[in-house]
């Protein structure tokens, strides 16, 4: 599994950004020039885990390049129960896609961001339920397209 920043460049491709919470899995998926993340569904997590073999089937169909999974902190830094079930959760998604790489990425107020555009865009409490979870998804890997430059004419090849 890769760490939290495996270089400043990434190539073109769909990424798949996953927020993962006790109960629900939020799943989005980026376009496929890697610049815009979109939902895709919300997962019910399985003590069979298939929840998380529908994700390593999600990787295939949509010929993802990179996994990118929020890690919940506390505002001050610090990894909680949550940060390490994330970890655990990414690891078994990791040994099941084989080279798709997988990253970890802080993903604090994440939930609070999605409640604060879907509220924004007219959706009640009530009816953000169903859809928070993909919405913390975009949140999440949106965050992280918009803090990685493309590869391209300019940068290719180039690390800072």
């Amino acid at each position: 599994m890769a760490g939290d920043d495996d270089g400043p460049v990434r190539t073109p491709g769909r990424r798949l950004g996953v927020d993962v919470g006790t109960v629900r899995v939020g799943v989005a998926l980026s376009d496929a020039t890697g610049t815009l993340a979109s939902p895709l569904e919300t997962l019910r997590r399985a003590k069979d885990q298939s929840d998380l073999d529908h994700l390593a089937g999600l990787v295939v169909t949509h010929e993802v390049v990179e996994v990118v999974v929020g890690l919940p902190r506390h505002l001050s830094g610090a990894s909680g129960a949550s940060a390490q079930d994330a970890s655990a959760y990414a690891a078994s998604l990791a040994s099941r896609i084989g080279d798709v790489p997988v990253h970890l990425v802080d993903e604090r107020l994440s939930t609070v961001t999605a409640a604060s555009h879907l509220r924004a865009g007219g959706i009640s409490a009530r009816r953000q339920r169903p859809v928070i979870d993909q919405a913390a998804a975009v949140v999440i890997l949106q965050s992280h397209l918009d803090g990685r430059p493309r590869t391209g004419p300019e940068t290719r090849g180039r690390h800072s």
